[in-house]
């Protein structure tokens, strides 16, 4: 065998720990993949102090100079798990002006500004790989970067956030409210104590974000995506989808089409929506994460597993560092960025969607009539109405409830609709509005 590869770790949390153990666990059949031991330079962290348990690695290897660790003439790959924008941005941009390669796992960075990693990875030379970014261990952006190179991938639609779909899951399995499931998922583990990221959305948008830019060919940022959270499903929610014959989950969509004007554009968001049971996404329970891939010659595909933790997250770290020590050995270096197609990002106005509208209205001849009236006004076409008697202490005598499903028309008019619909003296409030996704 050749001479070592050498790897600076930055960070050595839940994902970095596993890093370490499983290239101790491995070495020999890692060596053997590679063809050349891959061998720890230095761990950068916060606090060398910190009591780390049983980690097999020299404490020597520790450093708080993550900056002189990547600059080292001796370190061939560098390894990101800490997270989060600064410093990660200017160490990896360092690192790949270097002519290093760069495997990471942080979504926020590559969704916000991924182009300056991308930009800085061609100036030096180097790879920059980032499977475990999304989907934890699920083989995904490399299917799409490189085993569907050839095909032209027209939907992404994705469970991706396994903390909101546990809470989701929980309150179709049991029919509690979103703070109980929630509370169940911190007690469990799945949700953080500030889950703020996970319930408004922030995490499967980054996640969308990257998505996007490897199947469209184009650069998109989280900022581009269209976000919104789970904390205003409700049980009643729940119950209304479940009587449809759908369950609720938090959804990342990207999908490539023509706009208004017939040019070629993409729309990404993430949001909360129905979906058939029968859907392939709908029985993806737990903390599980799954994508379903839509394109034009090879048609569907599912890729489902788990997508969080530190020992999957660290499995996908590890294949990466796997690939691009190859090529380091071979000399080679992978393909670079593809964002040639440079399409759009519209608005989420312009996103076809269709709306589920629960209302509370007063029960009186004409109520339907006028109801309707509001969606032909907005060119919105009803494909289904459900009429029954308030439910419960909240429904005064002589209401009634309304349950509305649309048929597909720009998320502009159907908001346009509800807005309007608010404003009818008949009126006693919109209960809720939902997306339907995946046909019914």
């Amino acid at each position: 065998m050749t001479s070592p590869v050498r790897l600076a770790l930055l960070g050595c949390g839940t994902v970095g720990a596993e890093v370490v153990r499983l290239l101790h666990e491995q070495s020999a059949d890692l060596a053997a993949r590679v063809g050349a031991p891959l061998e720890i330079a230095g761990i950068a962290v916060r606090r060398i102090g910190r009591d780390r348990g049983d980690l097999p690695v020299d404490p020597a290897l520790f450093t708080t100079d993550a900056l002189g660790l990547i600059k080292r003439d001796d370190v061939d790959v560098v390894v990101e798990v800490v997270g989060g924008i600064e410093p990660a941005r200017g160490w990896l941009v360092e690192a790949l002006r270097a002519g290093k390669s760069v495997v990471t796992a942080n979504k926020a960075l590559l969704a916000e500004d991924g182009g300056a990693l991308h930009d800085a990875a061609a100036e030096g030379g180097g790879d920059l790989y980032y499977e475990a970014s999304v989907a934890g261990a699920i083989p995904l952006l490399r299917p799409l970067r490189e085993s569907l190179h050839g095909d032209r991938i027209t939907r992404v639609t994705g469970i991706v956030n396994g903390t909101t779909n546990f809470i989701l899951s929980a309150m179709h399995a049991t029919g509690a409210g979103f703070a109980e499931a929630l509370e169940e998922a911190t007690e469990l583990g799945y949700a953080e104590a500030d889950p703020t990221a996970d319930v408004e959305g922030f995490d499967a948008a980054a996640k969308a974000a990257i998505l996007a830019s490897l199947a469209f060919h184009t650069r998109v940022a989280a900022a581009d995506v269209h976000r919104e959270g789970i904390t205003e499903v409700t049980a009643a929610d729940v119950a209304s989808a479940k009587a449809m014959g759908c369950t609720i989950k938090l959804l990342c969509i990207a999908a490539r089409g023509a706009d208004g004007q017939g040019r070629e554009a993409v729309s990404v968001r993430v949001h909360p929506a129905m979906i058939p049971v029968t859907h392939p996404l709908a029985s993806v329970g737990d903390a599980f994460n799954a994508v379903f891939v839509e394109a034009e010659a090879a048609g569907q595909l599912m890729f489902y597993g788990r997508g969080a933790g530190g020992a999957p997250t660290a499995s996908a770290v590890l294949g990466d560092v796997v690939a691009v020590a190859r090529n380091r050995l071979a000399g080679v270096r992978a393909a670079s960025e593809s964002a040639y197609a440079d399409l759009p990002v519209r608005p989420m106005g312009e996103a076809l969607t269709r709306y589920h509208i629960s209302l509370d209205v007063a029960d009186r001849p004409g109520v339907l009539e006028a109801v309707a009236g509001v969606f032909a006004r907005h060119d919105v076409s009803i494909a289904t109405v459900r009429q029954g008697p308030a439910a419960g202490a909240a429904g005064a005598a002589g209401d009634a409830v309304l349950v509305i499903v649309t048929h597909v028309a720009p998320d502009a008019a159907l908001a346009a609709t509800v807005q309007q619909l608010r404003g009818l003296d008949i009126v006693r409030s919109v209960a809720s509005v939902l997306r339907v996704e995946g046909g019914l």
